[in-house]
């Protein structure tokens, strides 16, 4: 009988059928014919301790065992305290306010509000647009679709249903760009600002590496000359790090490379480990302070069902912990290394008619290639081989795991290899 699951991002006429996955354990996950793949995405970037590991798991456990859910309207709890604690300890100092919610898109759709609504108290009710860049993606929502890029992304056909925001175009300069370099960057950044400031209420960026828009990489000092523009025109800075936070790009967030603090950041996917589902939309003291007064207006009038779940922010608390205990930095550093001395540094990968780019930043590689048909059967392909990928567009990627070995990062580089030299 046919599943009556509908697939994301699935052509329903030539979907083939979806194998079913019964356990997992490490960087793999085993299907219910028996047969196990190696995860080069960790299931769209979350699972970043890998499947089964026993103190997340345990973590859940106990705190089923206490309390598994209660309303976070007028009501607080100790785990949602204490991972609110360890997120303003572990952020760039200054994002000392947490607000709570269940996916990545939805704390984005946080963000948005709070920044227009910030400008509303500040008596600039005009400043209600977006900025966003192109190539970017934040999600899947109504809101998010909007600042997603609105020529080759995925959200084309919702134009007329969707409110109009402004692009900037997406940087060019590589992650070890000098300063130099960037400032054409940002003089496209710095041209629409000037044009349109004044209904501006966010800028929003994925810091140093656009993930779902084709895993473009960018440098530090383009975040850290956007963050002086933001100020100079009274824009805040939105930093959308649900794929790159929790050491994606070899450090703890990637604005850490640039030493920025943004008004608002925005964290899901590694949040939990990838183990439940669960985001946080932090904020600095600049604009939670607007939003005391005395008018209707000045309450923030969000509040997800599920926001603040203790089972969500208990395995949140084990995760952090994991991770920083056990040097999970040193691990993405040697990951970072071996992903770059397979793929970078391979000549003949590099000068393959259907390559344009490959290129390395943390724990995330990717080879783009000129058009999507170029990638046509490389899932198949790769299952074959015992690894699941997953491209995106013309883009063959990997995200792996933080605890992959090394001689499982060697099967994934060489399968994605392997798919050039077939």
């Amino acid at each position: 009988m046919k599943s009556p699951i509908w697939h994301p991002y699935a052509h329903l006429k030539t979907q083939t059928p979806a194998p079913k996955v019964s356990g997992g354990q490490g960087a793999c996950f085993t299907l219910e014919t028996g047969e196990q793949l190696l995860d080069a995405t960790c299931s769209w970037w979350c699972m970043i301790h890998g499947y089964g590991h026993p103190r997340l798991i345990q973590a859940i456990r106990d705190q089923a065992g206490e309390l598994c859910h209660v309303m976070l309207g007028g009501l607080s709890h100790e785990p949602a305290d204490r991972l609110a604690r360890e997120l303003v300890r572990i952020t760039p100092a200054g994002l000392n306010h947490v607000f709570y919610s269940d996916s990545g898109s939805v704390g984005m759709e946080v963000a948005m509000k709070m920044a227009v609504q910030y400008h509303r108290l500040q008596d600039k009710p005009h400043k209600h647009r977006m900025l966003a860049l192109m190539k970017a993606y934040h999600g899947d929502t109504a809101g998010c679709m909007a600042v997603c890029d609105p020529e080759e992304g995925m959200h084309g056909l919702f134009s007329g249903y969707l409110p109009q925001h402004h692009f900037a175009p997406a940087p060019t300069a590589a992650f070890d760009a000098d300063k130099a370099d960037v400032h054409h960057d940002l003089q496209a950044l710095r041209a629409v600002l000037e044009r349109h400031h004044h209904e501006i209420a966010a800028l929003l960026m994925e810091p140093l590496l656009q993930a779902a828009g084709g895993l473009n990489m960018t440098s530090p000092h383009y975040v850290k000359g956007a963050r002086q523009l933001c100020d100079e025109f009274d824009v805040l800075l939105i930093f959308d790090e649900v794929a790159t936070g929790f050491g994606r790009t070899g450090k703890m967030f990637a604005a850490d490379h640039a030493e920025v603090t943004p008004d608002i950041m925005v964290l899901s996917k590694g949040l939990t480990g990838g183990y439940l589902g669960h985001a946080a939309t932090l904020a600095t003291g600049r604009v939670h302070d607007a939003f005391i007064g005395d008018s209707p207006e000045h309450a923030f009038m969000h509040g997800p069902t599920f926001m603040g779940n203790p089972l969500a922010c208990r395995v949140a608390l084990e995760s952090l912990a994991v991770f920083e205990q056990e040097n999970y930095l040193d691990k993405i550093a040697r990951l970072s290394e071996l992903l770059r001395r397979e793929l970078c540094d391979d000549t003949q990968l590099r000068q393959h008619p259907d390559v344009v780019d490959v290129r390395v930043l943390g724990a995330a590689a990717v080879i783009e290639t000129r058009c999507a048909d170029n990638l046509e059967g490389v899932g198949e392909f790769a299952r074959r081989h015992g690894v699941w990928l997953r491209p995106i567009g013309r883009w063959l990627y990997t995200m792996p795991a933080y605890i992959t070995t090394e001689e499982q990062i060697r099967r994934i580089t060489s399968t994605m290899k392997a798919w050039f030299q077939r």
